[in-house]
């Protein structure tokens, strides 16, 4: 993944530019982190593109994101890579994450569906992506389909994302609460904290 522009100092606006290209898809991704949510969404999957500007509007994020892929074939390579985009920069936006108050947590309604959303941004990858047994995927991209993008989220940001659906009948309100309460968790962790100096860690490093 070719990095494109460094995250940049704390008193500067926390901003990444990233590219990947692969035979499957090609994205380019622009954050940045203390911005209004002011967004450009591309990936020629038109339900996704309404998620990411959700994300976008209520974490406070500006985000452009343009991506093409194979979505003759499938949804997934698009949905996935845009995931592993993302996650790299937040994690390059957020640099050393001196400062940061590192957890966040939101729980976030959409008329019939309530979600949940844990997030450490630790370093360390983990997730856990719960919906209701009685949500069943709808066509196109999904609260099921999603479980893809927030995984490659985590992995690339290197953080413990916890999602958790905890009831819900309409698979889009399922999946806006999703990605609404996904970005107000990621808002409140990465604010910074004046009582923090260094890194939030007992270890010193994140």
């Amino acid at each position: 993944m070719e990095r494109l522009a460094e995250s940049r100092e704390k008193t500067m606006q926390r901003f990444a530019q990233l590219e990947r290209k692969t035979k499957e898809t090609e994205i380019i991704i622009e954050l940045n982190i203390d911005g209004r949510g002011d967004h450009n969404i591309s990936t020629g999957i038109g339900f996704f593109d309404h998620m990411l500007a959700l994300f976008a509007v209520h974490g406070f994020f500006d985000l452009t994101v343009k991506a093409s892929g194979d979505i003759h074939v499938d949804y997934h390579h698009t949905v996935e890579d845009v995931g592993l985009v993302m996650g790299d920069a937040i994690r390059s936006a957020l640099g050393d994450k001196k400062g940061i108050v590192r957890y966040g947590y939101a729980a976030t309604p959409m008329d019939d569906a309530l979600c949940t959303t844990a997030i450490d941004i630790s370093g360390r990858p983990y997730l856990v992506y719960l919906l209701p047994a009685s949500i069943v995927p709808a066509s196109g991209f999904n609260a099921h389909l999603a479980k893809e993008f927030f995984r490659a989220v985590s992995m690339a940001a290197g953080m413990n994302l916890h999602i958790e659906v905890r009831y819900g009948e309409n698979d889009h309100h399922v999946t806006e609460a999703v990605f609404k309460s996904f970005a107000r968790a990621l808002d409140s962790a990465v604010r910074f904290d004046s009582r923090i100096s260094d890194v939030h860690s007992s270890k010193g490093k994140l």
